[in-house]
């Protein structure tokens, strides 16, 4: 993602609540940013379900939400390196007796040099805040 604005965000595949929410507003954006999607934009969907374990649940998750095109990226991992990721980000997630995910609904953006710019709770962000290409600070030229 080096060199992108990338926003992360934090679902779950079978999700039927507010994850497919967020999907879709991000899935939005893609026709806004225009042929800087993919190129110079990239999304990032990390998975807060421990049973997903394949990449199936995710590409079906992205097909059904208009996020199956290239820019997108739905990831998972083992468990332990799902949980090293979330804690990272301060994001909780467990799993509910109905077999759901309970989880912190968390978006954020990092600039091209991989710089958190701005975190959103919830499914309300600001599209121009997120996706306006930063000015080029030492630190964020420092980090990279």
């Amino acid at each position: 993602m080096r060199g992108k604005i990338a926003p992360w965000t934090f679902i779950y595949a079978t999700c039927v609540d507010t994850c497919p929410l967020l999907t879709a507003k991000l899935a939005s954006l893609r026709e806004q940013i225009g042929p800087d999607f993919g190129a110079n934009v990239s999304f990032v969907a990390i998975t807060v379900d421990p049973r997903a374990r394949h990449t199936g649940d995710s590409e079906d998750y992205a097909v059904a939400h208009g996020a199956n095109h290239p820019g997108w990226a739905f990831l998972t991992g083992t468990t332990l390196r799902d949980r090293e990721v979330t804690r990272r980000y301060g994001v909780v997630a467990r799993q509910t007796a109905r077999g759901d995910v309970d989880h912190t609904f968390l978006t954020l953006a990092r600039g091209p040099w991989g710089v958190l710019r701005v975190q959103y709770m919830g499914v309300r962000f600001d599209p121009n805040e997120m996706l306006r290409e930063p000015p080029h600070h030492s630190s964020e030229t420092a980090a990279g």
